[in-house]
């Protein structure tokens, strides 16, 4: 690394914390309110659809959506989530993070507004549209994994870097968190102004027709968010790593960080002929040299973040079921079509409330403490325990007079994933690799954990069906413990500098030249 690249990169890595950092916080988070939001609000409405498109006249219990449909409605989404990781996390390596971060919020936007439209009326052109539109609302989801982690880590110090980038992950909290609020709303105003029987008294008026806007209107919110920090996102510099490191511009990178970061760096410069760099410092992804330094690395990144989504998104998409199991949400027969969409959004809300955002805000306030080691081997651990204490007496916690303690035991798996793998996992691949590619091994990891995801939601379904839920607690539980072995290969990034765990800063001598910065922080 040359000396002026590396005067740079020091003066972001000491530089005190300064609003902007707050700022990027938010403009960058709310592309993960936007995700949590989209991708878990589905699971709100899905009852829903089933009831309106798939009743059939004189059956004896609500219409509900086939398992094949479920699938599809799920797995688009993830599967563009992945697709669109992988590119963006390729292509943010290659253009800059700058150049396609907007790219990925305008197609949120607009296909969150687009999921609730419909080209036709007959069931099969309603799931097409919203399948057609989830994919591509996915692909722009899975951008932002890799080019939010990213961007934060290049513009934090290395003291608060890890809660820095937490804090951008842990505004998916507040997504899922508003998801449930925004159904509770909607539906109590519905259920307020079309009032309507139980499906057991009158299986047609149970699902008034006014019923299909609920779904439509709590789809089409997510875009609001996104659409209300655009703006501020097109006008954020590139990273100054990505300028000094990848397009060797380090007074560029100088100048970008001094407006927005407040950091002056005069420039005294007594430059000589600029030396070749070192042979080999520029290896690629698919080269021996970062299989050798990396390789390992990123297979503890990718199979951690693979195995914490199978249990993550299992519990997320399909805590209705559970809850309706265990007789938490009453049968669907005994609900007209609003108050279980109302009461199925009272129920995740709760869970949220507790112990998702709380499990996040943990990891920020401690994860510069105690390390992203330990946070994601106690989150493992927990989870594991938690789910067999779930699963092995399973039968005690449907007796009703236990059905509390199953909710707060449920809880605590949620709390401990997101005060532990969750966020870990996001944070330390926007950290331990090259500049070069840190956006494009973050999308390879992310793209493993929605891997995950799809094995989750879809797996979750049909073992729940098949073998029951007691026995795919189990599953997970074994899943949880895999993560912990799992997790003894990705290393401890608290309190270096980025240039320190991707081997960069190694690269200073016979790289440097004669070039000297006085530096002073504003």
């Amino acid at each position: 690394m040359a000396k002026d690249e590396l005067q740079v990169l020091s003066a972001l890595d000491v530089a005190k914390t300064q609003w902007y950092h707050f700022t990027a916080i938010i403009i960058a988070g709310m592309g993960f309110f936007t995700d949590a939001y989209d991708l878990f609000c589905i699971s709100l409405v899905t009852k829903l659809l089933g009831r309106i498109y798939y009743y059939k006249p004189g059956s004896s219990s609500p219409g509900s959506l086939p398992p094949n449909v479920v699938a599809a409605v799920n797995g688009v989404a993830f599967l563009g989530t992945l697709t669109g990781q992988l590119f963006f996390g390729w292509l943010g390596d290659k253009l800059g993070r700058k150049r396609v971060y907007g790219i990925t919020l305008m197609l949120m936007v607009i296909c969150s507004l687009a999921s609730g439209l419909s080209f036709g009326r007959s069931p099969d052109s309603v799931m097409a549209t919203l399948c057609f539109f989830r994919f591509w609302l996915g692909f722009g989801i899975g951008g932002d994994y890799p080019l939010s982690a990213t961007i934060m880590s290049e513009y934090a110090n290395k003291k608060t870097r890890g809660a820095f980038i937490a804090a951008v992950f842990a505004m998916q909290g507040f997504g899922i968190l508003a998801g449930g609020m925004v159904a509770i709303i909607v539906s109590g105003a519905f259920k307020a102004n079309f009032p309507s029987p139980p499906f057991e008294k009158n299986p047609i008026r149970s699902t008034v027709p006014e019923a299909d806007y609920i779904w439509r209107i709590i789809l089409m919110f997510g875009a609001l968010p996104a659409l209300l920090t655009y703006y501020w996102r097109m006008k954020m510099p590139e990273t100054a790593r990505y300028t000094a490191l990848v397009a060797k511009d380090a007074k560029q990178a100088a100048a970008d960080m001094s407006k927005v970061l407040q950091v002056d760096l005069e420039e005294q410069q007594r430059q000589q002929e600029k030396p070749k760099e070192k042979k080999g410092s520029d290896f690629g992804l698919f080269s021996t040299q970062f299989l050798r330094k990396h390789g390992l690395h990123l297979l503890g990144t990718a199979s951690t973040w693979f195995l914490l989504d199978i249990a993550f998104y299992s519990q997320n998409l399909f805590q209705k079921d559970i809850f309706t199991a265990i007789g938490w949400i009453p049968k669907a027969k005994t609900m007209n079509a609003i108050e279980e969409v109302y009461r199925i959004a009272r129920a995740q809300t709760l869970i949220a409330l507790c112990s998702t955002v709380p499990g996040y805000w943990f990891t920020v306030a401690l994860i510069d403490k105690m390390g992203r080691f330990r946070i994601q081997l106690m989150g493992f651990i927990f989870m594991t325990l938690f789910m067999f204490a779930l699963a092995i007496p399973y039968h005690h916690w449907t007796l009703p007079h236990n059905r509390i303690g199953f909710v707060v035991m449920y809880s605590l798996t949620f709390f401990f994933s997101n005060f532990g793998p969750n966020a870990t996992t996001f944070v330390v691949p926007a950290e331990i690799f090259p500049a070069r590619l840190r956006s494009t091994c973050h999308g390879i990891s992310a793209a493993s954990g929605k891997a995950g995801a799809m094995v989750g939601a879809f797996g979750f379904l049909y073992a729940a069906e098949g073998i029951g839920v007691q026995r795919s607690l189990i599953i997970l539980g074994v899943v949880s413990l895999l993560g912990t072995f799992f997790t003894f290969l990705v290393p401890e990034s608290k309190g270096k500098s980025l240039e320190e765990m991707s081997g960069e800063a190694e690269q200073d001598d016979g790289n440097q030249t004669q070039t000297s910065h006085e530096i002073r922080m504003a």
